[in-house]
């Protein structure tokens, strides 16, 4: 299967323009649960323009009620990012001094279960969590420092590449 680059430039452009807001093009999940991953999941589409239609372990969304639970789930989005082979976005786990912009970072507030979704806007120095600056609904915020969120683990998720 051929790949493609993952344009950062624009999954980030989408990011700045949507964090804040909601895009019509897709349904709010706020009330069921949040928006976090829905919002992270549509800045990768954003710089990827490639979805994953497999029903049982893909990564699409076609409306709010048919979607893959890796479009909306933090932790199954994790999933389909660091195992996918075939279509769409592919990833792996990294250290925090490997990520990029571009990049996904999951928290774990209870240190079990990775629960919050973060899109990596811009970064200052890539040791630092106080120089690391995110985007992402629920709370929606725009440049907030992932050092400013009181969590128990943190992982990152670096994109490669993307199957087409």
């Amino acid at each position: 299967m051929n790949t493609k680059l993952y344009n950062r430039n624009e999954a980030i452009s989408y990011a700045k323009k949507w964090a804040l807001g909601r895009n019509p093009r897709y349904y709010n999940f706020d009330p069921i649960g949040g928006d976090c991953t829905n919002f992270i999941s549509q800045c990768i589409y954003a710089g990827c323009n490639k979805m994953n239609y497999n029903y049982e372990n893909g990564w699409y969304y076609k409306n709010g009620y048919d979607k893959s639970p890796s479009w909306t789930g933090v932790n199954f989005l994790y999933k389909f990012l660091t195992t996918n082979k075939g279509f769409g976005p592919r990833g792996k786990d990294v250290s925090q001094s490997e990520i990029k912009i571009g990049d996904i970072a999951q928290l774990s507030f209870d240190g079990i279960t990775f629960g919050h979704s973060l899109f990596i806007i811009n970064i200052d120095d890539e040791n630092d969590l106080n120089k690391i600056y995110i985007a992402t609904h629920t709370y929606d915020v725009l440049g907030k420092k992932i050092g400013e969120y009181n969590f128990s683990k943190i992982r990152f998720i670096h994109i490669e590449n993307i199957g087409i």
